[in-house]
């Protein structure tokens, strides 16, 4: 059966006949497409060949011994990054396994989405005694899509990927081609992703202005590229090599792929040392990033010591944080404390976080404090805010007055009661 037919028959445009029987799909199995007629050209390049029952891929093999170094970084270090968590016991989206094997996993595709998109370049690396081993797996072809992806070892067992932007499209783009190729490969296993993309927006949001992998590279691991190529070039470049049978500039997608996959290793061990610190090491900013991550996964007492060391290092220098400690502080009804840094906000916070901060305060005062008085006067000042403010959305400023409306009459209610009160003044 002829490739174009296997992909017919996937695409259910082919009727079922004599050729589908469990017999001629199994002999289909172990029929394997010709090598391509540029194989020399691409092994001359410092690819080598590897065969299976599907048919051929070609790969690049590094190895990278423990003081190997990129960025500020080493690989090595990579040891006591699993340490740490294991000996954490966080549940934390960045948290690994340590029952699955660990590989740090990056794709370069011909497209962006669609079924018509092939992955064609598939790069993992592990981490093997002392030393790091990446292999690099190329598809000489459509025709060898099979053999392509057996070749990585996805297929064998669960384990846990570390990506960047993967859970959104590496994944999503391997999933659709096991799925095209499912009448003959193993099922693919559901494996855990571990996305540093979305790390990175949650430990530097208001940090960094792009999030794009090479800037984090500069600015969080201090790796700056050489000789590299745009990633929009790569699909232009592959299919030039297919084409003609050029490897010269395939190489360079290769190291593109390899930067990548280098940097991930690193920016997970970073990422780790500033989630998993005993000493502040971060900025204000990143640290109470974090605090937050922390707080949003109900790690409260983790939250609480980071936000406690930003606030002991930097005083009232960062609003921000003791914005979100006063929430941890109302959570643990801690409410005196928790005015002492709603109040900070008060003063020297602008924007939303001003007007939410005297929001809470107004709450505690009304229902735990007990001083009404107090509280319409907190309500008062907010609505004025909001009057005054014009970096704030008009959807935040209708719907926060409408709040401090209710929260004024109510409280008017209680101060005077039997009269008729008007809170629109």
């Amino acid at each position: 059966m002829s490739y174009e037919q296997n992909l017919m028959k996937m695409k259910g445009l082919l009727k079922k006949s004599k050729a589908d029987s469990p017999a001629a799909k199994e002999t289909s199995k172990i029929v394997q497409a010709s090598s391509p007629s540029y194989e020399a050209q691409w092994m001359s390049a410092g690819l080598e060949k590897e065969t299976n029952q599907y048919g051929t891929v070609y790969k690049k093999v590094v190895n990278y011994d423990e003081s190997y170094t990129h960025g500020r970084f080493q690989l090595a270090e990579l040891t006591a990054t699993l340490q740490r968590w294991k000996s954490s016991g966080e549940r934390h989206p960045l948290a690994p396994d340590p029952d699955k094997k660990l590989l740090f996993f990056d794709t370069e595709t011909t497209g962006l989405k669609g079924t018509g998109t092939l992955i064609f370049l598939i790069g993992l690396i592990e981490q093997q005694g002392n030393g790091f081993k990446m292999t690099q797996y190329v598809l000489p072809g459509p025709a060898h899509e099979a053999a392509f992806l057996y070749s990585t070892g996805l297929w064998e067992k669960p384990a846990t990927l570390v990506m960047y932007n993967g859970k959104s499209f590496d994944m999503p783009q391997l999933d659709t081609r096991w799925t095209m190729n499912r009448n003959l490969l193993p099922p693919l296993p559901k494996h855990d992703l571990i996305d540093l993309l979305h790390g990175s927006r949650r430990i530097w949001k208001h940090e960094m202005a792009s999030f794009k992998l090479p800037a984090v590279e500069e600015e969080q691991l201090g790796f700056v590229r050489e000789d590299d190529i745009p990633g929009h070039m790569a699909p232009i470049i592959y299919q030039d090599a297919v084409k003609n049978g050029r490897a010269e500039l395939l190489m360079k997608i290769l190291l593109h792929n390899e930067y990548d996959i280098l940097s991930l290793v690193t920016l997970y061990i970073h990422s780790t040392d500033l989630l998993l610190q005993e000493e502040l090491s971060g900025t204000a900013i990143s640290q109470t990033n974090i605090g937050k991550w922390y707080a949003d996964l109900k790690s409260e007492a983790r939250a609480i010591a980071v936000l406690e060391q930003v606030i002991e290092e930097y005083g009232t220098q960062h609003p921000t944080t003791h914005f979100h400690f006063g929430f941890l502080l109302k959570k643990e009804r801690k409410y005196r404390e928790a005015l002492d840094a709603f109040g900070v906000c008060m003063t020297k916070s602008q924007g939303r976080e001003r007007i939410i901060a005297l929001e809470e305060m107004a709450k505690i005062y009304e229902h735990k404090v007990k001083d009404c008085t107090k509280a319409l006067q907190l309500s008062g000042v907010a609505r004025g805010l909001l009057k005054k403010d014009a970096s704030l959305t008009p959807q935040f400023t209708s719907r926060m007055d409408t709040a401090l409306v209710k929260r004024e009459m109510r409280l008017k209610r209680k101060l005077f009661p039997g009269q008729a009160q008007n809170s629109t003044k």
